[in-house]
């Protein structure tokens, strides 16, 4: 697989991300959802940077929201231009497809939910009780590598209460599948079940 070919994949899934990302931001207000299947659901929420709706407060305990914020953007930047030289890299020299097609999504993803982390702040003004504009004149909800992340995915597969007998969470209510997310942080995940299922044949003894 080509640079080339890698560069075509990253372009469109970054389109998907974002593309969706924007219409739900202009369109939805913060934590409106739309029922497709009894299953899904297009369910508007907004995060600090971390994957599946994981908040950094959960991680960085230690710090102040606003700089865990700041660190953790700028830990991603730089682990950007990392992906992309192992891309470049693996590429160049030939490896195997299933390698250079999962760096090749994990650096989309990666990228993706990058770009709301630095420009959405100052792109769009808050959701919370209205549907945010596009560059409003007022200005954005807030400065640049302080933007939220865009999730919308959301698969309630099941929901009830568990038996008592289930380990840690016996007797509560509990949903699957809970987490919300979008097309970046699928891209990422699915680089790395990619890596990891098909490991010999990504990194050949020879």
């Amino acid at each position: 697989m080509s640079l080339k070919k890698s560069i075509v994949v990253i372009v469109i899934i970054l389109l998907i991300d974002q593309i969706s990302k924007v219409y739900v931001k202009t369109h939805f207000q913060l934590q409106e959802s739309i029922k497709i299947f009894n299953w899904f659901q297009i369910y508007f929420i907004e995060n600090d940077g971390m994957a599946w709706g994981t908040k950094i407060s959960d991680f960085l305990t230690f710090i102040d929201d606003r700089t865990a914020k700041v660190a953790l953007t700028l830990f991603r930047i730089v682990a950007i231009y990392g992906i992309g030289y192992w891309l470049y890299n693996v590429t160049k020299n030939n490896r195997p497809r299933v390698l250079i097609l999962a760096i090749a999504l994990i650096f989309a993803g990666a990228l993706g939910n990058i770009l709301d982390s630095v420009f959405y702040g100052i792109f769009f003004n808050d959701s919370a009780l209205e549907v945010a504009s596009f560059l409003p004149q007022e200005g954005g909800y807030d400065s640049l590598l302080h933007g939220k992340v865009v999730d919308m995915l959301y698969f309630p597969m099941w929901s009830g209460r568990l038996p008592e007998w289930v380990p840690f969470k016996g007797g509560q209510y509990f949903t699957f599948f809970e987490p919300v997310f979008n097309i970046a942080d699928v891209a990422i995940s699915t680089g790395f079940i990619m890596l990891i299922v098909f490991n010999k044949k990504a990194f050949p003894k020879n």
